[in-house]
């Protein structure tokens, strides 16, 4: 189990290597159950449950270009995002292809991300017309917010999205934090820029800077840091779970416990 100890004070942490599923990908993600999910060298999408055991395989993951995003929030669904096509895939729990959206039906041109939300529903950042909008697996449109710029006087451009603890986090690394409410009212927005392998769990906001973690969690004034060793400071792609922090690297995706 992955835990946070210590206050804002900087701790050299320490790390355990709990698994490692060996091989060349290119890319990842995870689930709060603790699955992995992993694109191979051949452009599959493969799915192996926390005891490394094989649940599923996906053949088609470039068959719309370059996947720009797995989302697996969901333990019943699975979504991949095609941004070069304005496509979203969903898929089951066995990685069987559930249904195809094509963003572009409901005049959304320009999107950079996307979430699965809580009722199966997908989040959809507009960057055109500047509205975060909700998305049914059908393809129609559930819902929207106001456009963005006449409310904040400023156009956000989120990299990430997340549907956590009944509010939708929508991350830009330049201004901050955006935290919605389900009707699209904005509840408030936080001041942090700049992270990378930004994770939202409950109301808790990680992520990596300047060779640190930090946890952050809404309704408090305080910021936790966490010094990581030289092997996660320098990886490329980190992810960060409640069982700790998956690593890719070229012999495959290793999960470390933090102690």
């Amino acid at each position: 189990m992955f835990v946070w100890t210590g206050t804002r004070a900087q701790q050299e942490a320490g790390f355990r290597l709990v698994r490692t599923v060996n091989g060349d990908f290119s890319g990842f993600s995870a689930d709060n159950l603790g699955n992995l999910y992993v694109i191979t060298g051949r452009n599959q999408l493969k799915k192996f449950n926390p005891k490394g055991d094989s649940m599923g395989v996906f053949n088609d993951v470039r068959k719309y270009g370059k996947l720009s995003l797995i989302d697996p929030s969901s333990p019943l669904r699975t979504i991949l995002f095609y941004r070069d096509f304005k496509t979203v895939l969903v898929l089951d729990r066995l990685l069987n292809l559930v249904n195809t959206i094509d963003l572009r039906s409901q005049n959304i041109m320009q999107v950079r991300a996307v979430c699965l939300g809580y009722d199966n529903s997908i989040w959809v950042f507009d960057e055109q017309e500047s509205r975060l909008r909700k998305v049914g697996e059908d393809g129609r449109l559930l819902s929207e917010t106001a456009d963005l710029r006449l409310a904040l006087d400023e156009a956000p451009v989120p990299v990430r999205i997340f549907d956590q603890s009944r509010f939708v986090y929508m991350y830009d690394p330049q201004k901050g934090m955006y935290i919605f409410d389900y009707y699209g009212a904005l509840k408030q927005k936080l001041p942090i820029t700049g992270w990378t392998d930004v994770q939202v769990i409950g109301n808790t906001i990680l992520g990596r800077k300047e060779g640190k973690l930090l946890k952050y969690t809404t309704g408090t004034l305080q910021l936790d840091e966490l010094v990581l060793p030289d092997f996660l400071r320098d990886a490329e792609n980190i992810l960060i779970m409640p069982q700790g922090i998956f690593v890719l690297d070229l012999k495959g995706v290793h999960l470390y416990a933090y102690e």
